[in-house]
């Protein structure tokens, strides 16, 4: 009995799931149920609304934004090579000419403040003077240089627009303007290269100069140098903490002025007084540059080691050779003396100016032979010779002596026509050789020739006076 009561129960239950089963799944299955007519138009209009809504916001807000939003946006960079053009004479001095006219109005604007310090014009640099006191003392001066900005500005304009000003204390002087040539020859090119070089080079000169000088001076390179600004910077930096901002600018405003007015005047005035008292110019001059410094540090060294030379050179040096002797230029040993070298008399020794004498090389034209031709050697002059030392060891036969009086012309030579410039060489003619002999490759040419010209002109003099009288 109890067994299949239990048996009944079950399947009751599993009836009763089933039917649960069944309208579960009627339920899903069903249509969602239909909102009242009114409602439903309310609803449909809200989503038509929201719909068109959106894309009208996100229209206005690219059409203003989109501009910006794209520009932060990251990109890879993009590496670009540039393009080096090829080297041009015509170029290079275009180059330096558009340099030379973009700086002018920078340079023009440094002119005339160094006039107005040099008071150049009286009335103009006692106006400035006045006005930038008064200024300075009525805490005006920054507006009274915004002014000055606008007023330059103003004038720029009406130059532009054809008007003839001119607003400068020191009269503007117009240069000449060469007129580029269309067809130059391989000389005048190399000679137009080397005169934009030597501008280069010296304009990369001096602002090298004073960037090494201003590096060296942050850097403690000459340290009493330095500690002077740096006491002048702790005593600016306790000025300014302790005192009022309107007395600082005060004190700097008429420092400044008496400066630039009165005490450079002087200074510029009176040299003297300025190496002594002028302490920026003394910390500038005494500032060295790294060229400078590689000198200072290559010096101990090389008189180390001229010391070190002379003394072994006197230890090893010939008895009967006085201290006198060896004062002039070192001889080999198997060379002996200066004038044991060039078989002339005792006193006959070269001059002060060509003590150590000028490299060179002689040129004889006469001879055919390539070894005879040129020679490679140093050239002296004494009071009555002109004596040239082969640098080839050998007998004396290679070296040249020419008797002063002996000269017949004496002129500057240019070897190689096809180059630019007067030359480096100097051409004697003699009785004795058909072609004059020919100093080449001399870098102090003109040095020489001077010399060589003066004491033959001297001698010569002297010649003619004795044969009067």
């Amino acid at each position: 009995m109890l067994r299949q009561e239990l048996d009944r129960e079950r399947q009751r239950r599993m009836e009763l799931e089933q039917k649960v089963q069944e309208v579960l799944k009627a339920r899903t299955e069903e249509p969602p149920a239909q909102p009242p007519r009114g409602q439903a138009q309310v609803n449909n209009g809200a989503d038509r609304w929201s719909q068109g809504l959106c894309p009208r916001v996100q229209k206005w807000f690219y059409e203003k934004f989109g501009e910006y939003v794209e520009d932060f946006r990251f990109q890879p960079e993009e590496s670009t090579v540039e393009t080096e053009e090829p080297l041009s004479a015509r170029r290079l001095t275009e180059n330096m000419r558009r340099l030379k006219r973009g700086a002018k109005p920078v340079t023009s604007f440094v002119k005339n403040l160094s006039a107005l310090s040099d008071w150049y014009s009286v009335y103009t640099s006692a106006i400035a003077f006045t006005v930038y006191m008064n200024a300075v003392w009525h805490g005006w001066a920054v507006p009274m240089f915004l002014f000055l900005a606008i007023l330059r500005l103003s004038l720029n304009y009406l130059i532009a627009r054809g008007w003839r000003i001119q607003w400068s204390i020191v009269p503007e002087v117009s240069e000449v303007v060469e007129p580029p040539k269309e067809d130059l020859t391989v000389s005048e090119k190399f000679q137009l290269v080397l005169d934009v070089a030597q501008k280069a080079q010296n304009l990369f000169g001096k602002m090298a100069d004073i960037l090494e000088k201003i590096k060296n001076l942050f850097t403690w390179v000459q340290p009493e140098v330095t500690r002077k600004l740096y006491i002048a910077l702790w005593a600016a930096f306790l000025a300014s903490c302790f005192f009022p901002y309107r007395l600082v600018g005060l004190a700097v405003g008429l420092y400044a002025g008496i400066k630039f007015f009165l005490i450079d005047f002087i200074f510029k005035r009176c040299p003297r007084l300025r190496a002594k008292y002028d302490t920026p110019y003394i910390i500038w001059k005494s500032l060295p540059t790294d060229p400078q410094l590689k000198e200072r540090s290559s010096a101990p060294a090389s008189r180390r080691l001229q010391t070190a030379a002379s003394r072994s050179y006197v230890s090893s040096a010939p008895a009967g050779l006085s201290k006198d002797e060896d004062a002039g230029r070192v001889h080999g040993a198997k060379k002996g003396n200066f004038h044991e070298i060039f078989n002339l008399t005792e006193n006959e020794r070269p001059l002060a100016v060509c003590e150590n004498g000028w490299r060179c090389c002689l040129i004889n034209r006469d001879r055919k032979m390539p070894t005879d031709y040129i020679r490679n050697g140093v050239l002296y002059v004494t009071e009555n010779y002109l004596c040239f030392e082969s640098s080839k060891s050998g007998s004396s036969k290679r070296n040249k002596v020419i008797r002063l009086l002996d000269i017949t012309d004496i002129q500057k030579y240019k070897v190689l026509s096809v180059l630019p410039g007067s030359g480096m060489g100097i051409a004697v003619s003699t009785p004795s050789t058909q072609k004059p002999l020919v100093f080449g490759a001399m870098v102090h040419r003109d040095e020489a020739f001077e010399t060589i010209f003066s004491q033959y002109l001297k001698i010569t003099a002297a010649a003619a006076s004795g044969s009067d009288s």
